[in-house]
């Protein structure tokens, strides 16, 4: 069963004629709109739901997006961390992989990434067989994935706290925007600030 949020934003949209799996730039900026316009999420919740959880990551697992909670190896010298990261995984590495917290930039940039991330796609139909054909030496050599970099993150598995929530590609959109981030030791605007800084 999908996450009641992600179904009630898509059902909203259905109320409004515009499909989830649509992939017209009206679509994707309604679902962003109603995503961004959602004041709190209990992250935990989102966890429930359990179609969609997954116990690990692989190399099959590049390409897709998933949310999961995480406490750092170096949390204590680290300026900031995000303990709820909303990840497009882009590489494995042998304790853990390489991913794009979105979560580290301004909804304005998210969405332009994510823009640019949908040009790599496998496929338009949206679903389960749908994922980004990305790395990060392609993010790296191409300069409309400039906003990448503040994204890029070494997830280790032993550091991981949960299940891995499996964001299907319908709702990419609404999870890109929905206030999910959990920054600890600085405000999401002084992240953000950072990230701008990076580019």
């Amino acid at each position: 069963m999908t996450s009641y949020l992600f179904q009630k934003i898509a059902d909203r949209g259905a109320a409004q004629g515009i499909d989830i799996r649509s992939t017209t730039a009206r679509a994707r900026n309604w679902f962003r709109e109603t995503a961004l316009a959602v004041r709190a999420v209990n992250s935990r919740t989102l966890l429930n739901d359990e179609d969609n959880k997954v116990d690990s990551i692989d190399v099959e697992s590049i390409g897709r997006m998933y949310a999961f909670f995480y406490d750092p190896k170096h949390k204590k010298t680290l300026p900031f961390y995000d303990k709820f990261p909303l990840v497009i995984v882009i590489g494995m590495k042998e304790n853990g992989f390489l991913g794009l917290n979105l979560h580290y930039l301004p909804p304005v940039l998210r969405a332009q990434l994510m823009n640019r991330l949908y040009e790599t796609v496998s496929n338009k139909k949206l679903d389960k067989t749908t994922k980004l054909r990305v790395n990060y030496q392609l993010l790296q050599g191409a300069v409309r994935f400039r906003y990448f970099s503040p994204c890029v993150k070494h997830y280790l598995f032993e550091h991981v706290q949960s299940d891995f929530l499996t964001i299907q590609p319908e709702f990419w959109d609404v999870a890109l925007m929905l206030p999910t981030e959990s920054f600890e030791k600085a405000g999401k605007e002084k992240v953000w600030s950072n990230s701008r800084s990076m580019i």
